[in-house]
């Protein structure tokens, strides 16, 4: 006899045909199913500290150069942690100066990086991040560049200043203004073409700004045979240029076997800056941030370390990530909730609120003891009209007095009366008031207590004596 689905589900389960209780099995298998879920709802949920929230493009620089590969490294951190950071190929540092700009408005770019020396436009609306550790140097490779020794040896020369619109491009047209007697020829060219340019001797002199240690500079010297210019004077111009400081490239550094440079290199340096144009929600910055640490161990201490002279101002949530000397508890875990504000101002705001209501239970005992001052100062005016040691009680039985029936004495009575009315009016208003702390309206109701007895027993009395 074939069986139904019920009873073959029934047997798959383990239970009764009857379908009254569970058999071992059935419970067995359902404790493991609940086990499971709570498994797979902890793994979807993950409550360890990752990138998720962060959801950001950054633009860089030339697909061959050392910005590109920064970004690229940065956005295979952001993804390990199961975040997204976009790398945006660009021009270089102008470029990206204005396309973050420009990105204000549609927010569709979120950061990038750029060489300091830059010149800001106005109303850019840019803040700072970070300055990168590791600064750049400005290299300026030859096939004879080891034979120039002084600045008369340069006069004349062809020179490629890298992509038109690249920070390289705009960093040497400011070291070259004060050099307009040197008569270079210069052009500009992808920094691939610069250096093909280079190895065929159609230019003498090619300029980069990169990371000393970058492959492409590596190449450049061991398979293409350029050679480094060694800056004549190098001090003195850097101090003409207030971002730039000097740098030195060691021998055999590129080269240790081959010796390569033959000898150590002056050079200029800058440093490489994050710059955020405020779409960035304060989780996002201070994930990114958070990514960039792990690639730059030392990112954190040299920006505590070195005044900001960028002429950027600092983003609040990088100067709180520089401050803690690194992400939050709160920025970590609950990222929803820095987006709302920061954590320093959430702190800022608890201690207000804190203060706030401290300030009001002040308050409120201040205006409580007042209505109790009040309270007893009409209650001693009332033994000049009874006599001492009369009680509450005692005037709500006393029967009515002779000398009470005369209009001052009434007039007396009436005005105690009045300022009880007012002082029981002024304590139930007061205890509705958002001042009192929750509970404490009992106090204000005890004194109404009070004063409602006494109006009470000195009301019953100026009925009898009217």
């Amino acid at each position: 006899m074939a069986s139904t689905p019920k009873e073959r589900l029934q047997r798959v389960l383990g239970l009764p045909a009857s379908g009254r209780g569970l058999s071992p099995a059935a419970k067995t298998a359902l404790l493991f199913a609940g086990l499971a879920l709570v498994v797979a709802a902890v793994a979807w949920l993950d409550p360890r500290p990752s990138l998720r929230h962060v959801r950001a493009t950054m633009l860089s620089g030339s697909p061959t150069g050392n910005y590109f590969a920064t970004v690229d490294r940065l956005a295979d951190e952001v993804s390990r942690r199961k975040g997204r950071l976009a790398n945006v190929a660009t021009a270089g540092s102008v470029e990206n100066i204005r396309r973050l700009s420009e990105a204000r408005t549609k927010c569709d770019a979120h950061f990038a990086l750029m060489q300091d020396g830059i010149d800001w436009p106005d109303k850019h609306g840019l803040e700072l991040i970070g300055r990168l550790p590791r600064d750049e140097s400005l290299v300026i490779l030859g096939r004879n560049a080891d034979r120039i020794a002084s600045i008369g040896d340069l006069k004349g020369l062809r020179l490629g200043v890298g992509p038109e619109g690249s920070g390289t491009e705009h960093l040497m047209r400011r070291v070259l203004a004060p050099l307009a007697a040197l008569d270079f020829r210069v052009s500009s060219q992808p920094i691939d073409r610069q250096l093909d340019m280079l190895e065929k001797g159609e230019l003498d002199l090619g300029a980069m700004v990169i990371d000393a240690d970058a492959k492409l500079l590596a190449d450049a010297v061991r398979n293409r045979n350029l050679q480094i210019l060694d800056l004549p004077d190098v001090a003195s111009l850097a101090r003409r240029l207030p971002f730039a400081r000097v740098g030195r490239i060691e021998a055999g550094q590129i080269d240790y076997v081959r010796r390569l440079p033959a000898q150590a290199k002056q050079v200029l340096t800058v440093q490489t800056l994050i710059v955020g144009n405020g779409c960035a929600s304060h989780s996002a910055t201070q994930g990114m941030m958070s990514a960039v640490s792990e690639l730059f161990p030392t990112f954190v201490r040299h920006n505590r370390g070195e005044p900001n002279l960028t002429g950027l101002p600092l983003d609040t949530v990088a100067k709180s990530f520089f401050d803690e000397e690194g992400p939050d508890l709160v920025g970590q875990h609950a990222p929803w909730v820095v987006d709302i504000l920061p954590t320093a101002t959430w702190v800022k705001l608890a201690l207000v609120i804190s203060v706030l209501f401290s300030g009001m239970a002040v308050l409120h005992r201040f205006r409580l003891w007042r209505i109790d001052a009040n309270r007893v100062r009409v209650e001693r005016d009332i033994p000049a009209l009874f006599g001492e040691g009369t009680t509450v009680g005692d005037i709500e039985a006393m029967d009515a007095a002779e000398r009470h029936r005369n209009p001052d004495a009434r007039a007396k009575l009436d005005a105690v009366i009045a300022r009880l009315v007012e002082l029981s009016e002024r304590c139930r208003k007061q205890s509705l008031s958002v001042l009192v702390p929750m509970g404490e309206e009992m106090a204000y109701r005890y004194q109404e207590t009070l004063i409602a007895d006494t109006l009470h027993a000195l009301r019953a009395y100026r009925d009898r004596i009217a």
